[in-house]
This record gives C-alpha cells, sequence and structure tokens, in this order.
C-alpha cells in the first residue's frame, strides 16, 4: 500500500538539522569558489585551476569505502561535527594564509587536497545521519530539501563569494566562508546525541568490514539496480550539466554571459526537482517508478538537446534536463536509503556516493573528447540511445526479479 506524503519538518531533530544544512552547504560552496579563483589568481593557468579542482574531487573516489565503514561504527551526528569543524578550520586557515601573506601555490594545493579528504568523511556521514532524523515515510522529503539546498548553495555560494571579493578582500572572504560553516554547529549540537546512538556489537576489521558491505550489494538485487540506474542517471544527465562549457560552445558560439544563462536554468530545474522528490512518500514501487520515467524522458531531452542552435531553446532543455536528472537522482538515493539494512548503510551508501561523483568525470572525459571528433549533436543523441537500451534492460531486469 503506498505511503502518503509526511514531511521532513514534522520531524523535530529534521528542523535542528536543516538549518546546520544550509549554513554548512554554502560555506562549502565559498570555500570551493574561493579556491579555485585563487588557483587562477595565483597562475593564471588552466593547468592549476583543473588540478585544485581535482584534488577537492579525487579523494572522495577513494576514500569514501573507508569512511562508509567508519559512518557505520560512530555516531554521525558527533562525526558531522567534526567534518563540519573540520571544514571550517581549513577556511580559517586559508584566510589567515592569505592575510599574512603566505598563501601560495603549495600551501593552496594542501588546502585542497586536505578539504577533498574532509569531503570525503562528510558526505557518507551526512548520508548516515539523514535517514535517523525522520520516519521512514519523510525520508523521500529529506533527501529533496537536502537536493535543493545543494543546488541553490552551488548557485548562491559563489555569487556570494565573488560579492565579498569585490567589496571586501580574499581574506574576508575565506573567513566569511568559515563563520556560516561554524554557524552550522549549534544547530548540529541540538539534535539529541541518542539518535545516532550505535549498538555494542563486535567490531571486525576495516577491510573484513569493506568486504562485508561489498558482499551484501552483490547479493541484494534491488540494490544492485538501483545503483545501476545511479550510474545511468550519472553517465548521461550529469554528464551533460558537467559539460555546460562545450554546449555553450559547440552549440551555440557562445559567451560567459550564453554559459551563465545555460547554468542558471540547471540550477533553477535542480531545485525544482528537489522538491518534487520531497513531497513524496516512503513508497519504494512509486519511487522507482519515478526514476525510471524520469530517466527515459532525461535521455529524451539530451537526444534532441543537440539539434538546437537557439540560446532560449538550448536553455529550456538544459533546464529540463536538470530537473529530470535531480528527480531521477534523489529518487534512487531515497530507494538506496529505503532498501539498505542500516547495519551496512553508510558502506552502501558511500559506493552510492563514488557512482554519483564519480561516473559524471569519466563521462564528461568520454562525451567531450567524442564532441571534438564529431557534432555533438550526434555524440547526445547516441549517449540517450544508449541510455535508453539500459534503462529498458534494466528495467526488464527488475520485472523479472518483481523489483520493487
Amino acid at each position: 500500500m503506498p505511503s502518503a506524503h509526511l514531511s521532513a519538518f514534522r520531524s523535530r531533530a529534521y528542523r535542528h538539522y536543516f538549518p546546520s544544512a544550509i549554513f554548512s552547504t554554502l560555506g562549502s560552496w565559498i570555500l570551493r569558489f574561493l579556491l579555485g579563483w585563487s588557483a587562477w589568481d595565483l597562475t593564471h593557468s588552466a593547468t592549476w585551476v583543473g588540478a585544485t579542482a581535482g584534488l577537492m574531487l579525487a579523494p572522495a573516489l577513494v576514500l569514501s569505502p573507508l569512511f562508509g565503514i567508519v559512518s557505520d561504527r560512530i555516531n554521525p551526528r558527533n562525526g558531522q561535527l567534526l567534518t563540519v569543524s573540520a571544514h571550517a578550520g581549513l577556511a580559517c586557515v586559508a584566510g589567515a594564509a592569505v592575510y599574512s601573506g603566505v598563501f601560495t601555490l603549495p600551501v593552496l594545493l594542501t588546502i585542497a587536497l586536505a578539504l577533498g579528504v574532509a569531503t570525503s568523511a562528510h558526505t557518507p556521514i551526512r548520508l548516515a545521519l539523514v535517514p535517523l532524523l525522520v520516519p521512514r515515510e519523510s525520508l523521500p522529503s529529506a533527501i529533496g530539501y537536502s537536493a535543493i539546498v545543494f543546488n541553490t548553495s552551488r548557485i548562491l555560494g559563489p555569487a556570494l563569494g565573488a560579492w565579498l571579493l569585490h567589496t571586501a578582500s580574499p581574506a574576508v572572504a575565506y573567513v566569511s566562508g568559515a563563520a556560516l560553516m561554524l554557524g552550522a554547529l549549534p544547530f548540529l549540537v541540538f539534535i539529541p546525541d541518542r539518535i545516532g546512538e550505535r549498538s555494542t556489537r563486535a567490531r571486525t576489521g576495516f577491510f573484513r568490514e569493506l568486504a562485508d558491505g561489498l558482499r551484501y550489494t552483490r547479493a541484494h538485487s534491488a540494490m544492485r539496480l538501483v545503483l545501476a540506474f545511479t550510474l545511468v542517471n550519472a553517465l548521461l544527465g550529469r554528464t551533460v550539466i558537467e559539460l555546460l562549457p562545450a554546449v555553450s560552445g559547440l552549440l551555440l558560439d557562445g559567451n560567459s554571459a550564453t554559459l551563465a544563462k545555460l547554468t542558471a536554468c540547471a540550477g533553477i530545474g535542480s531545485i525544482v526537482g528537489g522538491l518534487v522528490v520531497s513531497r513524496q512518500g516512503g513508497s519504494e514501487p512509486r519511487l522507482f517508478r519515478l526514476m525510471i520515467l524520469s530517466l527515459a524522458l532525461g535521455a529524451l531531452l539530451v537526444a534532441v538537446l543537440g539539434w538546437f542552435a537557439d540560446v532560449r531553446a538550448v536553455s529550456i532543455v538544459i533546464g529540463g534536463i536538470s530537473l529530470i536528472t535531480t528527480i531521477a537522482g534523489t529518487s534512487n538515493q531515497a530507494l538506496a536509503q529505503l532498501l539498505v539494512d542500516e547495519h551496512f548503510r553508510g558502506r552502501v551508501l558511500s559506493l552510492w556516493t563514488m557512482i554519483a561523483m564519480g561516473a559524471p568525470a569519466a563521462g564528461a572525459v568520454v562525451m567531450g573528447g567524442l564532441g571534438d571528433l564529431f557534432p555533438l549533436a550526434l555524440v547526445l543523441t547516441g549517449f540517450a540511445m544508449l541510455a535508453l537500451l539500459a534503462i529498458g534492460w534494466l528495467s526488464r531486469r527488475a520485472g523479472q526479479h518483481s523489483i520493487p
């Protein structure tokens, strides 16, 4: 029987968590923007800007499974206090280094790498905490609101960082980002400590627990399918969003204003997509159907994207792709959260994080490389057709196993 929508805000613990998510996420995006800007300001080299971005991302691809084990062992509320504090500390270090005149390229790269490590710890711990704050029926609502916070901060964070650079100074901008993240801590403290208490079960070694998590995932047919659909979504819609500069240049011969318009449309689509999922209940069949329908519609939008050469039309399609991609991504995250056994939550969700974060990077390399060899319209259509075939095959597998 389908479960009715139940807002996450009916939970007192989630009402404490939500403002902390706003402050910490906005501060994190300001810090990421400032580090990228600093890389360009110090070197005027696209290579070093790319290297800085890579250092902020790469640790999550390597360390997320290990931190997934940690999140299964510790109280995730306390883990969030530590990881948010670490982000704030790194912003303070950057601000102090800029103010004292010792903010060199090696210092910047070190801070970027440390931020990548802190983020690889923060994400699986956050994913383990949210389901503990709300009843099962409210989990899609909580995940949808998290998507809204993330995508709104992705737009506002760089804008606020740029405004601080213009009106104040880099040191003030870094410290302001730290202040926002520190502002998240009191709200986390108000979450009752008992919510994240773990059972006192016998512990085995890290790699033994990692292997147990992989065996659990391999034996869980529904979870395997959710992760496979996550991969399809990451290689299609999310890859297109990562390639917006190429879409702007190759399809529209656009300038920075064109790219800004496409990025804004993508951000609006993501916010609306998160709002759609926030209105869903905890019914697994309903979420599964929503995910498949969204992926299929997203593939069709990607297929037609390359055949437009008008800024307005491309902007509308990009907004639609971003909306559909966010619905699919938040739906499959909600399914993963609903299906997983609590004992394995951190480990399984760390695999979800690796796929959701790593696949778009790989997809962007492949799609971008093909876009340099062939017309981008043909490349986009080809990716979309392959995605539709994968969606059809996976849906048939789900039906054969009566999933969900």
